[in-house]
């Protein structure tokens, strides 16, 4: 089984071109009015200093030669509007750029998580590749405003070097050819150092990543325990370290290389400007340009230079963000991760069973075969054990029969009706489980429970009685606030008010129970699923919790994995797993007399309880 994301590479023009399409789709959707009145007020700015320029030159000359005062008058008053739209048309940008930055990173967060939920299997999410091209495309959620703004930065670059060229063509076309002879090799080479600057953020990806990773490590408070048992923070941190002094080095090697080529493209465009206000005076002093021309060449030649370092700039920021932004058209773009039925059919009631038929799986091409054939039944209102060794396959199985992923070969079917011809959430909402990674959620109590059936979230007598049947209501309403209590010292709650003591963390039993009181949310499903459901109990803990499963599972059909055959004794059918196929299946009585794999297992077990209860009475 493979999916299309492997390593990030850089990405081609034509993905660059994809990417700003959908960037540009999500700054209208999410911002339109915005995006239209940024676009204006930007673009309307390119034309300010040009008109300034043009201004300054026809009011010097008025006055220098005796214009009239009306025209004087209105020269003037047209300077000063362009005054006050140089001073306003920066705050005013700068007011709906943040806006439109909010408002469009709002939808492009939407839009990514709502392909991420999409992705109805487990395959993308069991995929590095995939899980560095969706961190990457989390950071790319803000591009699309970021990509708006870099181009009409270039627009508006474009638009003030035309009005600055031409104004100056007016003046000389000689020293406008010289002009633009210093500008061309500048945007060449800005160009070239824009290029190189991102492809040293793309290779340094990796170690910036890493780096990253370490330093969460050392804050984690999940690793905070390890860390400081084994003593090794000052390892980790020399890690951190190593990965830092490697992007820092790179980067400074990179900033020399932009001081010495930009120091000496500044020193040349210093050298043409004075050249050219030596000839610009020479011409006014034999008459040939006025004073209004003098003045406009002064700020032409600079306006010139700097709509030159206003486009390199525009030209790296968008290409940089259109990167970034890449891997989140990569991740909302991407197919299913299973096949969708295009005619699904109806789910039915479980009256029959569950069979698997011989049902071949891996994980990919490359992956041995962890699913070799499996022939199963699970009948309906009964209880099936699940065991064998660490590898066997039992997990994998599991994730079939929820439909994570597609046997590579045979079918799972629900009455007959094959798993891959129904809609995946309708299967699911007829499915239970507590599993053995299970989740514990940095919210309150109540929530860590409802998060089972978000239908029941805000019923609290549901919540409780889930609660009680997990055996945790004592211990939840033994905290400061009860179920609204929050389960984390990450973060407080609304009603926590910043108070220290509100933030609870549960031991690993509780958090069994917890995660066992979600499970029972959904007890009138068809399936239930327990994948070592009272792992991390103590034995008294862990005898309530089996009774009360049992319980539960009266008439009722369940899947339950367990590497305590104690636990499975009274299963109606007990399935071994092993090197993906089925071994031996039977009940616990039919199994023992066979004497194999499972006897030997259970009887090796037994043996363990038995010394360890006779040590006991030794001490």
């Amino acid at each position: 089984m493979t999916t299309e994301f492997t390593a990030a590479a850089p990405p081609s023009r034509r993905e660059l071109l994809r990417a700003g399409r959908l960037a540009a789709v999500i700054a209208r959707r999410g911002a339109a009015a915005t995006t239209a009145s940024y676009a204006v007020c930007a673009l309307a700015g390119a034309a300010v200093p040009v008109a300034a320029a043009w201004l300054t030159k026809m009011l010097l000359d008025l006055i220098t030669t005796g214009g009239a005062l009306a025209t004087v008058t209105a020269v003037g008053c047209g300077l000063a509007v362009a005054g006050l739209a140089t001073a306003a048309f920066p705050q005013l940008t700068q007011y709906l750029r943040t806006q439109l930055d909010q408002r469009v990173a709002l939808l492009a967060q939407d839009e990514l998580y709502r392909a991420v939920e999409r992705f109805s299997g487990l395959a993308y999410f069991e995929n590095p590749a995939f899980l560095d091209r969706l961190r990457l495309a989390q950071q790319g959620a803000a591009a699309p405003a970021q990509v708006v703004d870099g181009s009409l930065g270039l627009t508006r670059g474009v638009l003030t070097l035309l009005g600055f060229l031409g104004s100056l063509a007016v003046i000389s076309p000689v020293m406008t050819l010289a002009v633009l002879a210093t500008a061309v090799p500048t945007l060449l080479l800005e160009l070239q150092l824009s290029r190189r600057r991102a492809a040293m953020i793309w290779d340094l990806g990796p170690t910036e990543r890493r780096e990253f990773f370490y330093r969460n490590l050392l804050g984690s408070v999940d690793a905070a325990k390890e860390i400081r048992l084994f003593g090794t923070g000052g390892f980790l941190r020399g890690r951190m370290l190593a990965e830092l002094r490697e992007v820092f080095g790179a980067k400074r090697r990179m900033d020399r290389r932009e001081l010495i080529t930009q120091g000496g493209l500044a020193a040349l465009s210093a050298i043409v400007a004075g050249a050219g206000l030596v000839w610009a005076a020479r011409q006014a002093r034999a008459g040939a340009l006025t004073v209004g021309d003098v003045a406009m060449f002064l700020v032409v030649v600079p306006g010139v230079l700097g709509a030159m370092q206003q486009l390199i700039v525009s030209v790296a920021h968008t290409h940089q963000q259109l990167t970034v932004f890449h891997h989140y058209a990569m991740v909302v773009d991407a197919a299913p991760d299973l096949p969708l039925s295009a005619d699904p059919r109806a789910l039915p009631v479980l009256r029959r069973g569950i069979e698997l038929s011989d049902v071949w799986f891996r994980y990919s091409d490359e992956h041995p075969w962890v699913l070799r054939g499996v022939n199963l039944f699970i009948p309906h209102g009964t209880t099936v054990g699940l065991v064998g060794l660490n590898g066997a396959g039992k997990s994998t199985l599991v994730k079939l029969v929820c439909r994570f992923y597609d046997p590579d070969r045979g079918s799972i079917t629900w009455d007959g009706v094959d798993l891959r011809d129904v809609e995946i959430t309708e299967l699911r909402t007829r499915i239970g489980a507590v599993f053995q990674d299970y989740m514990s959620y940095d919210l309150t109590a109540a929530d860590n429970i409802g998060l089972g059936d978000i239908a029941s979230i805000d019923d609290r007598p549901v919540l409780v009685a889930a609660a009680q049947r997990a055996g945790v209501h004592a211990a939840v309403t033994a905290l400061p606030r009860g179920y609204d209590t929050m389960l984390s010292r990450m973060f407080f709650g609304e009603s926590d008010q910043g108070d220290p003591e509100t933030g609870v963390r549960f031991s690993g039993g509780q958090w069994q129970r917890l995660a066992l009181a979600r499970a029972f949310l959904r007890d009138k499903r068809d399936l239930m699923i327990l994948d070592e459901p009272s792992a991390g109990l103590d034995a008294q803990a862990e005898f309530e919790v089996h009774q009360r499963l049992r319980e539960h599972r009266a008439d009722r059909t369940s899947l339950l994995i367990s590497h305590r055959l104690g636990s499975l004794r009274d299963a109606d059918s007990i399935v071994v797993l092993a090197d993906g196929v089925v071994t031996e299946q039977g009940d616990h009585v039919t199994l023992m007399a066979a004497d194999g794999a499972y006897a030997q297992l259970f009887q090796l077990q037994a043996t363990g309880y038995q010394l360890s209860e006779q040590a006991g009475h030794g001490d």
